[in-house]
């Protein structure tokens, strides 16, 4: 088998951009790790339907079944813990501020879940 000159270089250069490429999807998925994060003041970013007991915040950022969401009272059965609901499942009110980010409650059929309760208008939430 024979190669030539430039089988070898185009070889070498296809393995390079594979590498660069895979770097970069790398440095990429850290940058995100840190501005989630960075959103919850240094506490843990929960992955899953429930954010973490005692530690998680309302409003804190977390990740429900690969989707962006936040640590809102009620929307899962996780007891007394927050609940994480993913992004398409809250509604907020960017009038009204919870923790530094607008107030978010997860929807339900016929209204909003605010904890224990289901309210019908965002400013009948328990805000603290």
């Amino acid at each position: 088998m024979k190669f030539s000159l430039a089988t070898i270089v185009l070889g070498l250069a296809a393995f390079s951009s594979a590498a660069i490429l895979d770097t970069e999807g790398i440095r990429n998925a850290e940058r995100d790790a840190v501005i989630v994060s960075r959103q919850n003041a240094g506490r843990p970013v929960p992955n899953g339907t429930c954010c973490v007991a005692n530690t998680s915040l309302k409003q804190d950022a977390c990740n429900v079944n690969g989707a962006a969401g936040r640590c809102v009272p009620g929307g899962q059965a996780c007891g007394s813990r927050l609940s994480c609901v993913a992004q398409a499942n809250l509604a907020c009110d960017n009038n009204v501020i919870e923790r530094g980010k607008s107030l978010c409650r997860a929807k339900v059929g016929n209204g909003f879940q605010d904890g224990a309760r289901v309210i019908q208008n965002l400013n009948q939430a328990k805000v603290n």
